[in-house]
């Protein structure tokens, strides 16, 4: 799409590439070299990193909203170019939560460091690997339009999710995490909505398309077998 050209990261492959690499390589050596040591703590660290998350993600949140609203975005089928001005505000958005996801392979960097091996799940890495890649796409492809829902929501759930992340390192506001049961089950819903909304734009069609639809789609039912998995065990 011409209107992302010249954005960070966006004009080359080779960066998201390199960058999921080094994450997946950071991930066997960090579990090699904590082998023979005593986890770090790091609960300061903890309590910075998720309040500026779930601070990012309110922010996303807050402005995808506006920005669909004042754009005049249509819930059920939105193609990539009626809204002029406001298509390009969802899409400097829509940059900061790829963003974001290159920011949350930190998420599995804690699990390390911590010794938290038991959250480094093959569902934890996929999610968090293949999302920063499928989001270089769609910023150069399918920067707005239909693109916005899933980021919509996500933002909302990371609010939820890296609140709790962030509180429960307090040892004293664990009791009040009242919200912590929940999370899968919202995390499962999004998809579940997202997808909906990814087919609604194949049922009633609009001009976005269709194969970055069925994708979307497709890699959504993928999260969801592994979260059901997940929130089964």
């Amino acid at each position: 799409d011409p209107r992302v050209r010249g954005w960070f990261l966006l004009d080359s492959y080779l960066p998201t590439f390199f960058l999921t690499g080094a994450y997946l390589l950071c991930i066997w050596l960090g579990n090699k070299f904590m082998k023979n040591r005593p986890p770090f703590s790091l609960r300061a660290h903890l309590i910075v990193y998720n309040l500026g998350i779930t601070l990012l993600s309110f922010y996303m949140l807050i402005e995808l909203i506006l920005a669909t609203w004042e754009g005049g975005y249509n819930l059920q089928c939105q193609n990539l170019h009626s809204a002029g001005e406001a298509d390009i505000r969802v899409a400097k958005v829509l940059w900061w939560y790829y963003f974001s996801k290159v920011i949350e392979f930190t998420d599995t960097i804690f699990f390390v460091l911590r010794k938290k091996s038991s959250q480094i799940t093959f569902l934890h890495v996929y999610h968090h690997a293949t999302m920063f890649n499928i989001w270089w796409c769609v910023l150069n492809w399918i920067p707005c339009g239909q693109s916005f829902f899933g980021p919509t929501l996500n933002s909302f759930i990371h609010v939820l999710m890296y609140s709790y992340y962030g509180l429960s390192v307090i040892p004293s506001m664990r009791k009040y995490l009242w919200w912590k049961k929940y999370l899968t089950q919202a995390q499962l819903i999004q998809f579940l909505l997202t997808i909906v909304h990814t087919l609604s734009a194949a049922v009633k069609p609009c001009g976005f398309p269709f194969g970055c639809l069925m994708f979307q789609s497709s890699y959504m039912a993928t999260l969801v077998i592994l979260f059901i998995n997940f929130y089964i065990k």
